[in-house]
């Protein structure tokens, strides 16, 4: 695989987990370090979730990937919180522009923080469909190492374009939502209905969804957010082969609808 290719893996998502709680990220994260997750997203729209995601490394940061984001209009407020992720992590591996909120106004200064070696790579993010062109713009200045979207088999609107661009400038894709925000998991097919999937490592609906999206070769990395540590290892095996091909993933898109 490519280089600069992150996975396909399963990583940690932090939106509306632990936030201030940092001994319930203590426990979630070091479930999910034993579980062999090594990446873990975060961002400074987040609450206190990026303290609480230091606090939980703290001494187990070597061999992770801290994944977070500058979220502000403003360049001095987004160097500030730059500054402050510094602090907790030493050096961020993937940072990202949240949302695309200034984007052009951050990539000056966030190219030369990568290119001093405090930044691996530069990403950017947005969740909604209507900001995808703005998104796929930014692509194709050819200044950004990888892209956070979501996907999921209610959230198909990557597949039309931003896809297949990452997949021609050869950038890694994150996965944001692959659960849909916990509305794919309110109600879960039954164990006869994912019988079919047993032979394929999938045991669980989740482990289905996350299947699902990893197993689009476009995909590199998909960042479930739980804040129950058990939730972890559950979610971490869905992370490597077999993968599904286009019958189980028609299986599961059915499941879904």
């Amino acid at each position: 695989m490519e280089e600069r290719r992150l996975g396909p893996v399963v990583g940690l998502g932090t939106w509306n987990t632990f936030d201030d709680d940092a001994a319930l990220a203590g426990e979630v994260v070091g479930a999910a370090l034993a579980a062999g997750v090594r990446v873990f997203d975060s961002s400074p729209m987040y609450r206190g979730a990026e303290a609480s995601l230091a606090a939980a490394l703290e001494g187990r940061r070597d061999g992770t990937a801290v994944a977070t984001k500058i979220w502000t209009g403003s360049v001095e407020e987004g160097r500030e919180q730059f500054r402050r992720q510094l602090d907790w992590y030493g050096r961020i591996e993937i940072e990202q522009v949240h949302n695309l909120v200034a984007w052009r106004e951050h990539l000056q200064w966030l190219e030369r923080e990568r290119d001093e070696g405090r930044i691996g790579r530069i990403g950017v993010t947005h969740y909604a469909a209507s900001a995808f062109p703005e998104l796929a713009e930014a692509l194709r200045t050819g200044r950004f190492d990888a892209v956070q979207v979501p996907y999921n088999p209610h959230e198909r609107e990557v597949e039309r374009e931003l896809l297949p661009l990452a997949a021609e400038l050869g950038l890694p894709v994150i996965v944001m939502r692959p659960f849909g925000e916990g509305s794919l998991l309110r109600r879960a097919p039954s164990a006869a209905e994912l019988a079919p999937l047993r032979e394929l490592g999938v045991e669980t609906w989740a482990q289905a969804l996350l299947k699902w999206v990893l197993s689009d070769e476009r995909v590199d990395l998909a960042i479930p957010a739980t804040r129950r540590a058990e939730r972890v290892a559950e979610n971490a095996a869905a992370g490597g082969p077999p993968w599904l091909g286009p019958e189980e993933r028609a299986l599961v898109e059915r499941l879904a609808s």
